[in-house]
């Protein structure tokens, strides 16, 4: 790990479709797995016609770099199953099959010329794109445009 490694890196979760539902964001030499359970706690609460409102997943699949007994303790405390891969188990084969979900958002996300390629210097600036081009990716899928 490269740990004067410069620029952002964004902590996201995603659903089963690939729309973004937190994103927290964080300097690019901080470890994957330290912003796990924030980003979670991101997740803002959804209403439903009846019944109680759901605010958190029932599972997370993470890779390997959130392999961490700590991690697997504050996601079961939150009630949530996790699904992490263990370093030296779990071939990537196994975990690519939901993996590539969160990868296809971050791809349909680079598409916006201001998040490949960090000019801003403001980070509430930076996060403003951010959450624009969340909002994008969530219009573009509803309307047909990524499939």
């Amino acid at each position: 790990m490269d740990r004067a490694k410069a620029g952002t890196k964004r902590h996201q979760v995603v659903d089963r479709n690939g729309l973004p539902l937190a994103t927290i964001l964080s300097g690019a030499n901080v470890p994957d797995g330290r912003k796990l359970l924030a980003t979670v706690d991101a997740i803002p609460v959804v209403g439903r016609e009846r019944g109680q409102a759901r605010s958190r997943p029932q599972k997370v699949h993470a890779d390997k770099a959130y392999d961490d007994e700590a991690l697997r303790r504050g996601l079961r405390e939150r009630g949530i199953e996790p699904r992490l891969a263990r370093r030296g188990v779990e071939s990537a084969e196994t975990l690519g099959r939901f993996r590539w979900v969160a990868e296809r958002t971050f791809s349909w996300q680079q598409g916006a010329r201001r998040l490949r390629i960090r000019d801003e210097r403001r980070d509430d600036i930076y996060e403003a794109f951010v959450k624009i081009e969340n909002a994008l990716v969530c219009w573009g899928r509803i309307n047909g445009h990524f499939c």
